[in-house]
């Protein structure tokens, strides 16, 4: 360990959760191994990290911007890097076009930042490093819950993604190491952890070492044998591997959350071909309606593209079918942002952007109706709540087994503690109640 005291690190992650794993992972490394301190003041800092995305158009054109900014509000000396999504496609173009940046390190590399940090105009960005074998250390951003990654990398080739083209194939982290990150953070009073995985279910399918061997389904089975771990969730689970093997465990399987994201994409069949997704609107609706059907307070949540280039008015409206049918309990919405690599990118498209917008709208405006008469079934109802943040009027913040937000006002200080709530009041987003 370096022994130069208080050295600053400030980091910005975009995107998603698994950006904000491998910033923790940094963290981390950076902290045990070179003696840095986190701050929240990017004026004070000795290093800058941006953990970038890439999956959308609109975090990669203010990246620029944003480097520019920095650059001027920095003390003299202080290093910046760009690493994640964006730093694996963009490669050295990023020190070719802010040459005050430090260093560039790729997503599949973030066991290498004590290295790069040290080596003025370091790019490494191979998508075919592996890592799934290195232990980083431990940053603990939550108390009592902790993201968990299982597996690196895509096997899909979605036509309207470049992940693949950012974190490059797909490779399970070794069981054993799973194992041993859960229980280590379980005997550090995590309660809960979220698995993390660009399609968590197709868990097995590929390990460095051939003679590894599990599927998701036993992954699940023997995380659920760690006694003091109290719920798992997982994020993302792909429709195409939703096999009725995978949905039994998820609604047998008492410490498995009952709050499960099934990223839809377009609700017609010709779209998810044209977007290589790998199922149809009927199998995605039959596994929703499984779902449904053995398990009575289920949430499901999903993703929704709008304006995909070959997305008729026909192929729209089975979009709006399914949100009828399904009725979801959160859509994360987006219109189609075209990405550089991949093959929608060249689709002639027959969606104008002011079609895409209105498309946009009817999605949320449906949505919306549909949570506005669905959150008053839920007065009444008793809820197990996980409680995690003290608000500062006092009251108590935390989340029931199926995901719904609950905030209740107790004396008693129960932060840490899974507790019976009964719902007293209802708002679009979240719930109140009393501790029973």
């Amino acid at each position: 360990m370096s022994s130069l005291p208080n050295k600053k690190l400030f980091i910005q992650t975009m995107g998603c959760a698994m950006n904000e794993k491998d910033s923790e992972n940094m963290i981390a490394e950076l902290c045990i191994k070179d003696n840095y301190i986190l701050t929240a003041t990017l004026e004070d800092a000795d290093l800058i990290i941006l953990n970038t995305c890439s999956v959308r158009e609109k975090p990669v054109s203010k990246l620029f911007s944003l480097l520019g900014e920095i650059n001027k509000q920095k003390k003299q000396k202080a290093k910046i890097g760009v690493c994640g999504c964006t730093a694996s496609h963009l490669s050295s173009e990023i020190i070719k076009r802010a040459p005050y940046v430090d260093f560039v390190l790729g997503a599949r590399h973030v066991s290498k930042i004590t290295q790069a940090i040290k080596t003025k105009g370091f790019v490494d960005v191979d998508i075919d490093y592996d890592e799934t074998a290195y232990q980083f250390g431990s940053f603990e951003t939550q108390t009592y819950k902790r993201k968990i990654n299982i597996s690196i990398g895509c096997d899909k080739s979605c036509t309207f993604c470049i992940v693949p083209n950012t974190r490059g194939s797909e490779i399970s982290i070794p069981k054993e190491l799973i194992l041993q990150e859960i229980s280590k953070a379980v005997d550090g009073g995590v309660l809960e952890v979220l698995l993390l995985g660009q399609n968590v279910n197709n868990y097995g399918k590929t390990f460095s070492n051939k003679n590894s061997k599990s599927s998701f389904v036993e992954l699940l089975r023997d995380i659920s044998k760690i006694k003091k771990l109290k719920r798992i969730r997982f994020a993302s689970p792909h429709p195409l591997h939703m096999d009725d093997e995978f949905i039994d465990e998820f609604v047998t399987n008492d410490k498995i959350c009952k709050n499960i994201h099934i990223p839809l994409q377009s609700g017609s069949s010709k779209v998810l071909k044209d977007m290589r997704r790998g199922y149809t609107k009927e199998w995605f609706m039959n596994r929703c309606q499984k779902i449904r059907e053995l398990s009575k307070d289920v949430r499901i949540s999903t993703d929704i593209i709008v304006g995909f280039p070959t997305e008729s008015q026909k192929d729209f409206d089975d979009t709006i079918d399914v949100i009828k049918k399904v009725k979801f309990d959160q859509i994360f919405n987006f219109k189609y942002s075209s990405r550089p690599n991949t093959q929608a990118e060249h689709f002639s498209s027959i969606v104008s952007k002011e079609q895409a917008s209105s498309r946009l709208e009817q999605v949320i405006e449906l949505h919306k109706t549909q949570i506005d008469e669905k959150m008053p079934s839920n007065i009444n109802k008793t809820y197990k709540v996980l409680f995690e943040q003290k608000k500062e009027n006092g009251n108590f913040i935390g989340f029931s087994d199926n995901g719904y937000q609950i905030e209740v006002q107790n004396e008693k200080d129960i932060l840490g503690e899974i507790l019976d709530v009964n719902i007293t009041n209802f708002h679009r987003t979240y719930l109140e109640g009393k501790i029973i």
